[in-house]
């Protein structure tokens, strides 16, 4: 019978060593984040006394002048109110700038001198700023970006209908999004009592 190796027991012993630490310091930076449910009851801000949906319903979205601008905005408003409308008495004020760039993303070669694009794509651009209604101080404030694609058939009038509803699903898809980036600003970034 040998005895041990005292160079790879040393070895062994630093490397559980290590690995225990590593675990401790991945179990410490874990619980230093904050996850909590998006739908949950609790809510958003700190010093709120009402839940979640209740916060979101309380934001009033300022006039919109476009079309895609105002598909964005109806959209908000049925997720922020779930159905019910705009706040009578809002706690915040969303001003919403949207943008809309439509780009070619195919083109086929019809006859030798004629080139016409086969598919598009329609980005919708949102910029908001949340204030708050009593001070009108700025609560948050970003920019969100979603890209719709569809096929550009040869007639005129299927081709515009192709690019409405494009639009109308990347305003759909925004305003999902903006929802839930307004929600995580406001529990990141909420007023304090």
């Amino acid at each position: 019978m040998s005895l041990p190796d005292p160079e790879k027991s040393q070895a062994a012993r630093l490397l559980r060593r290590a690995a225990l630490s590593g675990l401790v310091a991945s179990l410490a930076l874990v619980s230093a984040c904050t996850v909590r449910p998006l739908y949950s009851s609790a809510p958003l801000t700190a010093g709120s006394q009402v839940g979640a949906a209740a916060e979101l319903a309380s934001i009033s979205i300022k006039p919109v002048s476009t079309r895609p601008a105002q598909q964005v905005r109806n959209n908000l408003i049925f997720a922020f109110g779930q159905g019910s409308g705009e706040p009578a008495s809002p706690a915040y004020t969303l001003d919403l700038g949207v943008t809309e760039l439509v780009e070619s993303a195919a083109i086929v070669q019809v006859q030798t001198e004629e080139d016409e694009p086969t598919a598009g794509t329609v980005t919708l651009t949102a910029n908001y700023v949340l204030r708050d209604a009593a001070t009108g101080t700025v609560v948050a404030l970003g920019k969100r970006s979603i890209p719709s694609s569809f096929d550009r058939p040869r007639q005129e009038f299927a081709a515009y209908r192709a690019q409405i509803d494009a639009e109308n699903r990347a305003a759909r898809e925004l305003a999902d999004l903006l929802r839930l980036a307004i929600a995580q600003d406001l529990a990141k970034n909420g007023k304090k009592a």
